[in-house]
C-alpha cells in the first residue's frame, strides 16, 4: 500500500471510530420527482445527471486545445475538435465563415528581470503582439510618465526611445481586499483605501473642465488611450522606438473610494435579469452571475470604485490579458506582485533591465466563422430552436469559463437530445460563435446570413456567465414569450423547480422593449425582436477571478453544475420544440429606439480595430 493509501484508510479509520459516515453523490442528492409522465423528459434527465460526458469533452477542449482567439490557429483546431465530435453523435455539422479577422500565434514567452538582480517574471505576451524574432529584446525598464498635456508629452518621447516602457499604474497592495477586511485595523484598511483610490484616480484618463474626456490629454495627457491592452498609446511609443512595453490590468477591487459617493448599482445582464419582476436573484452580478466579490462584506457596500458597492475582492495573482494593435514593439502584461518590483525599482532610479523573448507570428487576415450544428426536424423543419454560446476565448489562458463552460453545456446538451429525442418537431440548432470578444461578431454575422432561422426562431438559450449553475431564465421583448416559459417551467423535473432544492431554478418576463444590442450573444437575436432566454447563474468569483484572466483554466470548472446546466438546457430545447404554437412576434409595448432594428448593428466583415 502506498504512502497516501496509507493515509487515505487511516482518516477512514479515524473517521469510523468517531461516528462520521461519509456522503455519496446517492445519499446527499434527494430523488427527483416528475410533474406528469412523459417519458422523454425522463431519459433527457436520466441520460444528463447519470452519464454526463462534461468532463471529458472539458478536459480535450481546454487542456489539449486550449484557447481559442479569433484568427489563432487554436481557434480553427477547436472547430474541427467540435465538428469531429458532432459527427461522432451522428449529429451533422459545418463551419460557416462570414469573413476575415487578424491572425495570430502565440508561441513561447519569456520575460526575466535581469537588473539589479535576477528574476524570471510572471507574465505573457497580449494578444496580436509580435514578437522578438528569435533575438530577445534587453533594454531599462521606465515609468510613464503624467504630462500636461499631448504637447509635453511629444517632446518626452525621445527620452523612451530604446527603453521598455511601463504603461500600467502599480497598486500600494497585491493582497485581495478580502485580507485587508478581514485583518486590518480600521485605520489601516482607512489607509489602504485612500492609496487604492489615489492611485486610480492618478492613472484614470484625464478630463476637460466639462467632466469629459480631454482629446489632448486623455491616458496620463499623452493625447491617446489604451483601450483594452495598449490602444493608440501603444501604437505612438512604438512608432517613436520603444523597444517594449509592460502592463498589468490586475483584478484588485473591492476597497472603498473616500473620494467618491456611493451609489446604488444598476444596469443590464449578460444572460439577463433573473427572478421576480424581471429583478436579478439575490446576489447575481450583471453579467447574469452570482455575487462576484468573495466578501459578504464587500457585496453589502463597503466599496467599489465608481461610486457603487463593491465591483469584487480582487484575485490573487490574477491579471486580464487582452490585445494590443503594435505590430513590431512587443507588449506583455504582469501579474500585480512581479509588475510592482519593476515599478518600484524603476521609480527609486535603480535601473531594472528587462529581457523580453517571445515567440509569436502576426498571421495577416484569417477566415473568421461560426460552428454551426444540427438536428433536423421532422414536422417543423422550418421553426427552430437554438442553443447558443461564443466559442472565441481570450488567450491569456484556456477560456475555461468564458466561454468554455457555455461551449460545454451546448454540446452535452445536443449529445443528450440526439440519444433521447432523435427527430425532433422543429429543428434544433447549436451556434458556437467566433469573435464575441472582438464585439458579438459572429453572433451578428448569423442573424443576418440567415433570415430564415430569424424568421423561425421558437427560441433561443445562451449560456455565457462562467461555470455556475444557472438560477433564472428569463426573457422580455415579445409579449408571446410569458405564457410559453411558464409552460415550459412547469413541465421541469422537482429538481429544477422545487424551492427546497439546491438547484433551484427562477423564471421571469418582462414585457418591455429589448431593441437594444446588449453584451452578450443572446442579446443580438433579442434585440431583432426573437425569442432569446438568458440563463443567469451562480457566480464563482467569475469577475474576480477568471473572467478574462491568466487562471481561467480547467480546474476551475465545477463539473457538477455545468451538469446540472447541459441538462436544464437540453429539458428547454425539447419543451420549446414540442410547443404545439409558435411564439408570436407581437414586441412588448413600450418605446423601442426609434431606427430600430437599424441600431442592432452590422457585422464587420473584416478586423475593425477596436480604436
Amino acid at each position: 500500500m502506498s504512502s497516501p493509501l496509507r493515509r487515505t484508510a487511516a482518516l477512514a479509520a479515524v473517521a469510523t471510530a468517531l461516528g462520521l459516515a461519509a456522503s455519496t453523490p446517492a445519499q446527499s442528492q434527494r430523488p427527483t420527482t416528475f410533474p406528469t409522465d412523459n417519458p422523454a423528459i425522463k431519459r433527457i434527465w436520466q441520460i444528463g445527471m447519470d452519464s454526463s460526458r462534461v468532463e471529458a469533452l472539458g478536459q480535450a477542449l481546454l487542456d489539449s486545445i486550449g484557447p481559442r482567439l479569433t484568427g489563432s490557429p487554436g481557434m480553427t483546431s477547436a472547430s474541427d475538435w467540435a465538428i469531429a465530435q458532432y459527427k461522432s453523435w451522428g449529429i451533422d455539422a459545418k463551419r460557416e465563415n462570414y469573413g476575415t479577422w487578424r491572425g495570430w500565434r502565440r508561441g513561447v514567452s519569456h520575460i526575466d528581470l535581469v537588473a539589479p538582480r535576477t528574476r524570471s517574471l510572471e507574465g505573457t505576451m497580449l494578444a496580436w503582439s509580435p514578437g522578438t524574432k528569435g533575438k530577445p529584446v534587453k533594454a531599462e525598464a521606465i515609468v510613464l510618465p503624467k504630462f500636461k498635456d499631448s504637447t509635453e508629452f511629444v517632446a518626452w518621447l525621445p527620452k523612451a526611445r530604446g527603453k521598455i516602457v511601463l504603461l500600467s499604474p502599480a497598486y500600494p497592495t497585491c493582497r485581495p481586499s478580502e485580507d485587508w477586511v478581514r485583518f486590518a485595523t480600521p485605520e489601516s484598511k482607512a489607509r489602504m483605501d485612500t492609496l487604492v483610490a489615489q492611485t486610480q484616480q492618478d492613472w484614470a484618463v484625464m478630463t476637460g473642465a466639462n467632466g469629459r474626456p480631454d482629446s489632448t490629454k486623455l491616458y496620463r495627457g499623452t493625447g491617446y488611450g489604451m483601450g483594452l491592452g495598449t490602444g493608440t498609446l501603444g501604437m505612438r511609443l512604438e512608432k517613436a522606438g520603444v523597444v517594449g512595453m509592460i502592463t498589468s490590468r490586475n483584478k484588485l477591487s473591492g476597497f472603498a473610494n473616500p473620494f467618491a459617493a456611493q451609489n446604488a448599482g444598476g444596469g443590464g445582464g449578460r444572460g439577463g435579469p433573473g427572478g421576480p419582476g424581471g429583478q436579478r436573484p439575490a446576489g447575481a452580478s450583471d453579467r447574469g452571475g452570482g455575487p462576484a466579490s468573495s466578501l459578504a462584506a464587500a457585496a453589502a457596500g463597503r466599496g467599489g470604485f465608481g461610486g457603487g458597492g463593491a465591483g469584487g475582492a480582487g484575485g490573487w495573482g490574477v491579471i486580464e490579458v487582452f490585445e494590443t494593435y503594435n505590430t513590431t514593439a512587443p507588449a506583455v502584461g504582469l501579474t500585480c506582485e512581479d509588475y510592482s518590483l519593476v515599478y518600484r525599482l524603476a521609480e527609486n532610479k535603480q535601473k531594472p533591465m528587462v529581457t523580453l523573448d517571445l515567440d509569436a507570428a502576426l498571421l495577416g487576415e484569417q477566415p473568421a466563422f461560426n460552428t454551426i450544428a444540427m438536428i433536423k426536424g421532422s414536422e417543423k423543419p422550418d421553426e427552430y430552436v437554438m442553443l447558443s454560446a461564443h466559442f472565441d476565448s481570450w488567450d491569456g489562458s484556456s477560456g475555461a469559463t468564458d466561454n468554455g463552460t457555455g461551449t460545454l453545456m451546448a454540446m452535452e446538451a445536443m449529445r443528450i437530445l440526439k440519444k433521447a429525442y432523435p427527430n425532433p418537431k422543429r429543428t434544433i440548432m447549436v451556434g458556437h460563435w467566433a469573435s464575441e470578444e472582438q464585439g458579438l461578431n459572429g453572433s451578428t454575422a448569423f442573424t443576418e446570413d440567415h433570415p430564415e432561422v430569424m424568421k423561425g426562431l421558437q427560441g433561443l438559450f445562451n449560456q455565457d456567465n462562467g461555470t455556475g449553475r444557472v438560477q433564472a431564465l428569463s426573457s422580455s421583448g415579445l409579449t408571446d414569450i410569458g405564457r410559453h416559459l411558464k409552460q415550459w417551467y412547469t413541465q421541469l423535473p422537482g429538481f429544477f423547480t422545487d424551492s427546497l432544492s439546491a438547484n433551484v431554478v427562477s423564471w421571469s418576463f418582462n414585457d418591455v422593449p429589448t431593441g437594444n444590442p446588449g453584451g452578450t450573444d443572446g442579446a443580438v437575436f433579442a434585440c431583432f425582436g426573437t425569442p432569446s432566454f438568458g440563463m443567469g447563474a451562480v457566480g464563482w468569483n467569475y469577475g474576480t477571478y477568471t473572467w478574462h484572466t491568466n487562471r481561467d483554466t480547467y480546474d476551475k470548472i465545477v463539473f457538477d453544475d455545468v451538469k446540472h446546466n447541459a441538462t436544464l438546457a437540453a429539458l428547454m430545447v425539447y419543451l420549446a420544440s414540442e410547443d404545439p404554437e409558435f411564439i408570436k412576434r407581437d414586441r412588448s409595448p413600450g418605446t423601442w429606439p426609434a431606427n430600430w432594428p437599424a441600431n442592432c448593428g452590422k457585422v464587420p466583415r473584416k478586423t475593425r480595430p477596436r480604436y
